[in-house]
This record gives structure tokens, C-alpha cells and sequence, in this order.
């Protein structure tokens, strides 16, 4: 799916609150990287490989690998750009991407588990 077409569709970029940021987070910690960017840096092949995992997945980690010479921030910004998600975190080399499918959430960011404060005393 084209940028265009995700434009029409209102998929777009949004803005997370730390709490918000930290579920994504601990969500992300169990998936494994789905895609490594390598020496040939962020390629097309690369973009839409990861528009098309948006379509079953709302949440993708990505590696980055020693001998990709860009800055793992740098290919989090141009990605979430490309693909019209939001960087959730860059942690060394590793790259956590959220886009809320439209027609099918499965995270639901407004009715995040809350946890239960323990008795401190």
C-alpha cells in the first residue's frame, strides 16, 4: 500500500505518551527482529518489506547490523516516515515501529492493562 493510499485510508503517524511508549515497549520486548538492515542501508526493498509486515502485525521490531554504516535513529526516523508509523524506541540496534491497523487494532492504547499499586508500607 502506497503513502497515499494509507493517507486516504487515515492511517497516520501519532504521537505516544510515555505510559504508552513503556506497553509498546514491554510488548515488543518478547518478538524477535522480523528484519535486519544491513551494509546496504535502508533500501526500497527494505520499505516496503516492512509496509507489508504492518498488515498482520501493528507492532515490528527491526535489527540493525554492525556493518550498516547509518545511525539506527536516522533509519527509525526515515522508516516511520516511509511506512507512516511511529518509532516506539531505538535501544542500541534495535529498531521498535507501531502503526495501529485501521480496519482490524489488536493494541488497544486507550484501554492499556493497569497494574495494581502494591501496599508499601
Amino acid at each position: 500500500m502506497t503513502g497515499r493510499a494509507m493517507a486516504r485510508k487515515g492511517v497516520e503517524t501519532m504521537n505516544l505518551t510515555s505510559k504508552q511508549r513503556a506497553y509498546l515497549m514491554s510488548l515488543a520486548n518478547e518478538l524477535q527482529p522480523v528484519f535486519q538492515v544491513g551494509k546496504a542501508g535502508l533500501s526500497p526493498e527494505v520499505t516496503e518489506a516492512v509496509s507489508e509486515c504492518f498488515q498482520n502485525n501493528e507492532l515490528i521490531k527491526l535489527g540493525v547490523l554492525k556493518n550498516c554504516g547509518e545511525d539506527p535513529a536516522a533509519i527509525a526516523k526515515t522508516l516511520a516516515e516511509r511506512t507512516r508509523s511511529t518509532v516506539v524506541k531505538v535501544i542500541g540496534k534495535k529498531i521498535i515501529l507501531y502503526r495501529k491497523n485501521a480496519d482490524k487494532p489488536r493494541i488497544d492504547l486507550d484501554r492499556m492493562p493497569r497494574r495494581e499499586l502494591s501496599d508499601r508500607d
